[in-house]
């Protein structure tokens, strides 16, 4: 009997043992899970954007704030009018990442095989009539722009800031004679900070930007909301810093890149 209870007692033992080590197990599939993904590597090198002019201030302040969360990385850019940069990106300029203020001017690069993947709009832009503070003409919508005396800027017809002017100038019947033509919106607001022209047709972002704001005032227009711009960016084919390029374009898609151009006054794609 004695014999019969040990064997009784060592059955018992050893259930329990395999129930404990079962416990081992633990059922995890109600439970919330953990994060395995090590950690990202931070981008290292220098990141090349070529992008448009009106991207000046924004750009900026998003490539430092891309560099702060990666120190070993450098962006640099290249500011231009839109159709420039794609040009020299086609003829070959070692460059990592293309920013288009229209699309027509990132599918020349497309169209030549030098994206990567589709170009992904990231933001909108309109336009401003651009006067110096306090509007001494009293310029109110574009056919002031045609009154005698009134000196006006434009970007030249293949920039996207001058293809917009144009859309609007056929929009409103509205037919005037730069005194100049600009490969860019920075050249042609630079002709109203200086006092060189009375107005200028420029993006909303630039009568706005804090280096215009203290010369520059924008007289908003009805006809700017038909010749609003898409914004396109694409990495580019040949880049020489693949890695650094997607990562600049996916922080400019980001949350933060989103509030640096909406605080700019760009608007949402």
């Amino acid at each position: 009997m004695r014999r019969a209870a040990l064997a009784g007692f060592m059955v018992v033992a050893v259930g329990l043992t395999g129930l404990a080590g079962c416990s081992d197990k633990t059922d995890t599939s109600n439970q919330p899970s953990t994060p395995t993904t090590s950690a990202s590597k931070a981008v290292t090198g220098t990141v090349t954007v070529f992008a448009a002019a009106s991207l000046t201030e924004s750009f900026n302040k998003i490539g430092k704030d891309f560099e702060a969360a990666n120190p070993g990385a450098k962006v640099t850019f290249n500011f231009a009018g839109s159709s420039a940069l794609a040009t020299q990106i086609n003829q070959g300029a070692p460059a990592d990442v293309f920013a288009s203020a229209a699309p027509a001017n990132m599918k020349t690069v497309t169209d030549a095989g030098n994206g990567v993947d589709t170009a992904t709009t990231f933001v909108k832009n309109q336009l401003v009539i651009a006067v110096p503070k306090g509007n001494p003409k009293g310029v109110k919508g574009l056919s002031d722009l045609t009154k005698p005396g009134v000196k006006v800027a434009l970007c030249a017809e293949q920039v996207p800031c001058g293809a917009a002017a144009k859309k609007a100038l056929d929009a409103a019947g509205v037919k005037l004679t730069p005194v100049t033509l600009e490969q860019d919106v920075k050249g042609a607001l630079s002709k109203v900070k200086l006092g060189e022209v009375d107005a200028a047709l420029v993006y909303r972002t630039d009568a706005k930007a804090a280096t215009a704001a203290a010369d520059v005032e924008g007289v908003e227009f009805p006809e700017s909301a038909g010749a609003i711009n898409d914004y396109p960016i694409i990495v580019l084919k040949n880049a020489p810093n693949a890695a650094g390029a997607q990562a600049f374009v996916a922080w400019v898609l980001s949350d933060k890149g989103k509030s640096v151009l909406s605080d700019a006054g760009f608007q949402a794609p």
